[in-house]
């Protein structure tokens, strides 16, 4: 609220976006909110520093998509600056680079004075988005809209005209390396729609609103008609942005067709006159899209990822997942195959499978379009209705894979905290997964998790692994199969080690992996459940299962169960153990989307309704597109058509978008200060050789004549 205040009030904000890189999602505040310059840090070769955080933004999760930050990117590696005792010294960090940033603002705004109120929070970030230097090979979670250009933007600002503006300026899903993880994976018809998150800069003023609906016009020649776009957005813009979340899927005449479709998605943002104004500021502007479409998949090549019972922190304590990991303590980066579990799915889809995400309970999917449902370390209860649900899906052919995590009381207990922001302690609202709901899910199978942590290394055929703080398998149905391996108690070395007690190292073979066939019916799915997640998340991977992931794969789509599992087959003696309870005094509820508190006891929440699709009505136009976006947005932001507008001219009032001189292409800006530096040097040099001639040059002897006559004139007078 702060920060609002703030940049309401005409300050510019410039903030760091964080130094925890090179994984994804791991953006810090306020660099991630829309009306603040995030800033990454890149090193002197123009590489992306490998500690600035990358995108996407989480606040959306789990029902939406993140959004594109950083905002921009300059030098913050090995960075010279001054030494507190004389002389200077190297400094890194993000926080070296968002000063930097904060400088070239200042420089800027100092350089347009005459502009007067034109400069604000928005136009400040327009400009230097639109003026920035893209980075080749960087996605935009990387660079944003690429490295800072300081030149560049005053002269966008020099030209400025007050407008609306989108970041990212255009939609184009088939534009690799930029645009990742879109252009990884195209869309098919009956795929969860893809969500682009877009947000608006409004520097028409503080406050606006969008005019009217929002409307879709595809391009007849590109194929346009084969997409369907769903449009929400927010409905006040303020302070100086908003937001546009664009939904895109395929329509069923295109379920077997290949090729690109394309169009443009046009709105109006209106926003109160200035002081000495009497009309109301208006903007309208274009959103490209492009899009790659392939015929749908079959079923076996379809994975379903569930996000929607993933929690994180903030906003509450969600511990971390490798309990060695003391320095890191929460659980924080999202949880999504696009932050850290991101070469998880680049490796899935190498393997030629197709990841769609599931924001919503498991009522709101069609089982009969996947192979496999695959949930990893989930935070969230299950509603009785996805419980039920799930059993007849699998009962239908769908399967099933878990990867769970661990869960101890005693050990939550343990890892409790005291923050000094809010003088209390902190504790865990659940363990590293959610056994108690787990335990609840599988109840249909027979299945149930322990409360035992366990870890260490192990070695299964030619492959070897790292358990980390995972959990065990305390009954499994005998017509199944356990893979078993000798590990570490770790949860008992933690308790132990609380009263002085030397821990112990004592091995013993536990059961961490089980597949089970369905009997339900002929064609029944497949239930597989492992233990531990951390061999799949990027946070702190030791050592990654990929090729357990493939195994697992492979054995749900056609059966086949590899020999080494097989050889280390786990017998399970059934004994009459504890089921793992839930924490008494836990506040989950106070964050879970399942469970609520009502009059002192948890009772379930009602089911939500399942996400309704509003479908914008297509207003075909008979237009070629052009068919480079990047270069067209560009120069001319969000335009899709016309010139390049020279200096005098500036950027249109109502309607088009921030501008670029046209006498200044990126080539002759990127050139421009070495060919200064080189005539520089040259004058230089012709200046020091004229010296050196001069100096070393030998006196001209005078001619007799000329010698005679001054001796006369020296000679001495009487």
């Amino acid at each position: 609220d702060k920060v609002w205040e703030l940049t309401a009030n005409r300050v510019i904000m410039v903030s760091a976006i964080g130094n925890d890189g090179p994984l994804y999602g791991t953006l810090n505040n306020p660099a991630d909110q829309m009306d603040v310059i995030g800033v990454g840090g890149i090193d002197f070769e123009d590489r992306i520093a490998k500690f600035s955080s990358r995108g996407m933004t989480t606040w959306e999760l789990p029902e939406g998509y993140g959004r594109v930050k950083p905002d921009i990117v300059t030098y913050g590696s090995s960075v010279r600056g001054s030494n507190i005792r004389g002389s200077c010294r190297s400094l890194s960090g993000t926080s070296v680079a968002s000063p930097v940033v904060a400088g070239a603002v200042t420089l800027l705004a100092s350089g347009v004075l005459q502009r007067g109120n034109v400069i604000n929070p928005a136009s400040m970030k327009q400009a230097l988005m639109a003026s920035a230097r893209r980075l080749p090979g960087v996605n935009m979670f990387e660079q944003g809209h690429g490295k800072l250009d300081v030149l560049k933007a005053y002269h966008v600002l020099n030209s400025y005209k007050p407008q609306a503006s989108f970041s990212p300026s255009y939609i184009d899903l088939s534009e690799c390396q930029y645009m990742w993880p879109y252009c990884t994976q195209p869309l098919y018809h009956s795929a969860i729609p893809t969500i682009v998150n877009v947000t608006i800069l409004n520097g028409l003023g503080v406050s606006g609103r969008i005019v009217n609906v929002p409307q879709w016009y595809p391009y007849t020649p590109q194929f346009g008609h084969h997409l369907e776009i769903s449009l929400t957005y927010s409905e006040v813009l303020w302070p100086w942005s908003g937001w546009l979340g664009v939904s895109i899927t395929v329509t069923k005449s295109a379920s077997s067709w290949t090729g690109t479709a394309q169009g443009h998605i046009e709105l109006t943002v209106e926003s109160p006159p200035e002081d000495g104004e009497t009309e109301v500021r208006t903007s309208s502007i274009k959103l490209a899209v492009k899009v790659n479409i392939i015929p749908t998949p079959p079923k076996h090549k379809r994975i379903l990822w569930d996000q929607y019972h993933n929690l994180r922190y903030p906003p509450g304590y969600f511990p971390r997942d490798n309990l060695r990991m003391k320095n890191d303590p929460l659980d924080w980066n999202g949880d999504h195959i696009h932050t850290n579990f991101r070469d998880m799915y680049q490796h899935i889809r190498n393997k030629g499978y197709y990841v769609e995400v599931l924001g919503s309970p498991f009522t709101c999917f069609d089982s009969s379009k996947y192979g496999a449902l695959l949930i990893v370390d989930p935070e969230e209860e299950f509603f009785p209705e996805e419980v039920g649900k799930l059993k007849k899906d699998v009962d239908a052919g769908l399967s099933l894979i878990v990867f769970a995590d661990w869960y101890n009381v005693t050990v939550m207990k343990k890892v409790k905290f005291f923050d000094e922001n809010t003088r209390q302690w902190w504790m865990p609202d659940t363990g590293g997964a959610n056994i108690p709901a787990l335990n609840d899910l599988f109840s249909s199978w027979g299945i149930v998790l322990s409360d035992q942590v366990y870890e260490g290394d192990f070695n299964l055929g030619e492959h070897k692994g790292y358990y980390a703080s995972g959990t065990s398998i305390a009954r499994f149905p005998h017509s199944g199969l356990l893979v078993g391996i000798p590990l570490k108690n770790q949860g008992a070395e933690m308790l132990e080690s609380e009263g002085g007690i030397t821990k112990s190292s004592k091995l013993e073979t536990v059961p961490i992996l089980g597949l089970l066939q369905s009997q339900a019916k002929e064609k029944s799915g497949r239930v597989v459940v492992y233990g531990d997640s951390n061999c799949l998340d990027n946070s702190h991977m030791s050592i990654d299962c990929f090729w357990l992931l493939d195994a697992i794969l492979e054995y749900t789509s056609n059966g086949h169960i590899p020999s080494v599992f097989h050889l280390n087959k786990f017998n399970l003696v059934d004994k009459n153990l504890d089921l793992p309870q839930r924490m008494k005094g836990n506040n989950l509820h106070r964050y879970s989307k399942v469970i609520e508190n009502h009059m002192g006891s948890l009772q379930v929440r009602p089911l939500p309704q399942c996400p309704h699709m509003v479908w914008a009505p297509p207003n075909p136009l008979n237009k070629s597109a052009p068919t480079n976006l990047y270069k067209s947005q560009k120069l001319l932001s969000v335009s899709l058509e016309g010139d390049l507008s020279f200096l005098d001219v500036g950027v249109m009032w109502r309607g088009e978008e921030i501008s670029v001189p046209d006498y200044l292409s990126d080539q002759e800006l990127y050139f421009l200060p070495s060919v200064v530096l080189l005539v520089l040097l040259v004058a230089v040099l012709c200046i020091v050789y004229k010296y050196i001639r001069f100096r070393t040059r030998p006196k001209r002897r005078r001619p007799a004549r000329i010698r005679r006559f001054m001796s006369v004139l020296r000679a001495p007078t009487v």
